[in-house]
């Protein structure tokens, strides 16, 4: 049976006009990958055409599951058009490829029976491939919020970024990278709530200031059990702290002391109190998890 190849329009055109095989490969490069199949050259690396088996999935992808369907309605699109946009790997032995980016595709070409698929070929260490996949899922897959919070807390661990270096990787605020890490902080039965889609991120963000575990539970079991919207979720919470709590955390405080508060608790990814007499002193109070996370606090404060 003839080999179906998934070229694609625009790949078709970069093979037309992309020159001789001497032209596109350089003079001194010798690839252990088909040379008769590369199609052209892009930022210092290679688009070829790889036999599907040659390519193995990518062990830092963040995406943990994929909807079912939608891959068969984008193998259906393969088959018809081809792979539009190449998949990006990186060589690890003689025949072999792992995968950086293009998960989806990848596994639509499988179901697809694709036999060729178009490749960008870089070179990556781990690290630099973690980053690239992980940044690339980031910004390009529907991930859930807690697959989104789960890479960004292996690009900061593994990648050894602080959230402003993360921020600027990702393009995204500060603020809105330390709220995806606090969901992490939320018991699993909350977590898995959240992947299932039962809660919005609304939700997820008004629970974690909810207090203990035990009341971030009770109060999610109630948002399941009677539809709750997330300003009826925030108000519940509301009446459900104590006086002392209340004061602590919002009692007593103007407008601008409260946003100044949570604005600290966003940059530090922690739990911040201000603790105000009527005189005008007081305290404030930046709660930390271990001896480690007490040294990142620091050192962001130092930043």
């Amino acid at each position: 049976m003839a080999k179906k190849q998934a070229l694609g329009r625009g790949l078709s055109a970069l093979l037309e006009h992309s020159g001789s095989r001497e032209e596109r490969l350089g003079t001194n490069e010798s690839p252990d990958y088909d040379v008769s199949r590369t199609v052209g050259r892009m930022g210092g690396g290679s688009i070829a055409m790889l036999d599907i088996s040659q390519i193995e999935a990518n062990p830092y992808q963040p995406r943990t599951h994929f909807d079912q369907d939608a891959l068969e309605e984008l193998a259906t699109s393969i088959r018809t058009y081809g792979i539009i946009q190449p998949l990006t790997v990186r060589k690890v032995s003689a025949a072999k490829f792992q995968l950086i980016s293009g998960e989806r595709r990848f596994r639509a070409s499988q179901l697809a029976e694709i036999e060729e698929v178009p490749a960008y070929i870089r070179e990556a260490d781990d690290q630099a491939m973690l980053e690239m996949a992980l940044v690339e899922n980031i910004q390009r897959e529907n991930l859930d919020a807690i697959e989104v919070a789960i890479s960004y807390k292996r690009l900061m661990d593994e990648c050894s970024l602080t959230q402003e270096l993360l921020s600027d990787r990702v393009g995204k605020n500060r603020s809105t990278v330390a709220n995806y890490l606090r969901l992490l902080k939320l018991p699993a039965e909350i977590q898995v709530g959240i992947i299932e889609k039962k809660i919005s991120m609304g939700h997820a963000r008004a629970l974690v200031t909810a207090g203990s575990e035990a009341v971030q539970i009770a109060i999610f079991r109630k948002v399941l059990n009677d539809d709750l919207s997330v300003r009826q979720v925030e108000e519940l919470i509301r009446n459900k702290q104590p006086e002392s709590k209340k004061r602590a955390t919002g009692g007593g405080l103007s407008f601008i002391q409260q946003k100044m508060r949570d604005d600290l608790g966003d940059k530090l990814s922690s739990t911040v109190k201000i603790m105000r007499r009527e005189d005008g002193t007081g305290k404030l109070e930046i709660k930390f998890d271990s001896d480690d996370d007490l040294q990142r606090i620091i050192e962001l404060m130092d930043s």
